[in-house]
Formats: C-alpha cells, structure tokens, sequence
C-alpha cells in the first residue's frame, strides 16, 4: 500500500520538485526531497496542517512566499517531469524513507556548517549540500505515528 494516495498529476508534480531542488545530489538526494514532501503531507501539524493533497504541499504559501523556493524562483521546477525523476518520485510515494530525512519536515542548503537547529527543529544530518530538520519529539505525531 503507497504512503499516501497519488495520481499521476502528482507524480509529475513530486518529480519536477524532486529535480528542481536536488539533481545535483543524485537519485538518494532526490529521493531526500521527495521524501520531506510526503512527510509533510501526512504530517498535519506546525506549518504544514491542513494539506491534503501533493499539489497543497507543493504550493503551499507560508509568509507570503511559496514554501518550496525552486517555486518561487522558478527554475528546473516548470520543466516537464522526467522518466527517471517520476520512477523516483513513485518510489517515495509508495514506500521510500531513510535518514537523514525520514522524519524530516524541513530541509535547506546553508552555503556551509549546517546549524544544530533550523527555526527550534533539530537538526537530524546532512545529505551532500542540504540538512534535515524533524519536529522535535511528541509536536507531530503525524510524522513518527506511521
């Protein structure tokens, strides 16, 4: 059984942010991206309440600004999704979640050291260029309850 419900619209959708936001990481740091955007999909509380579909998460506005910047800014993001980057995409959709990012709702490349916290979250490690950030224990059951 997949992780969450999709339809093809949303894997094309998972792709393209997949590859805006991580091709020069490789399958494993796409797959990282991937994986925080169904984390915060299924996880229902902080900043990420009230979503219910992939297309919510993706664009999702918090302070006046898409919550994703390859959205914002455009980029690889309103290219056509791949072949490779949707077989990725289903495959986070479906079952994929290893550390650094299984529980992770943030992630983001600092130009350097990645800080011990990002905005009060834990820092959980790093994957090339970016860290991962998940809710600190018991504030979202969404994420470790599944």
């Amino acid at each position: 059984m997949a992780r969450v419900k999709y339809t093809d619209n949303d894997v094309n959708l998972v792709a393209r942010m997949m590859r805006a936001e991580a091709e020069g990481e490789g399958k494993q740091g796409m797959l990282m991206v991937g994986n925080v955007i169904v984390n915060r999909l299924k996880a229902n509380c902080s900043d990420f309440e009230e979503l219910r579909s992939i297309r919510d998460v993706i664009f999702q506005v918090q302070g006046g600004n898409f919550s994703f910047e390859a959205v914002q800014k455009g980029n690889v993001f309103y290219n056509r999704a791949r072949s490779a980057e949707k077989r990725l995409a289903r495959q986070v959709l479906d079952y994929w979640r290893e550390h650094p990012s299984k529980f992770a709702l943030w992630y983001f490349n600092p130009y350097g050291p990645c800080p011990p916290d990002w905005y009060g979250q834990p820092f959980t490690g790093q994957y090339k260029e970016h860290c991962y950030y998940e809710p600190e224990a018991n504030t979202c059951e969404g994420v470790y309850g599944w």
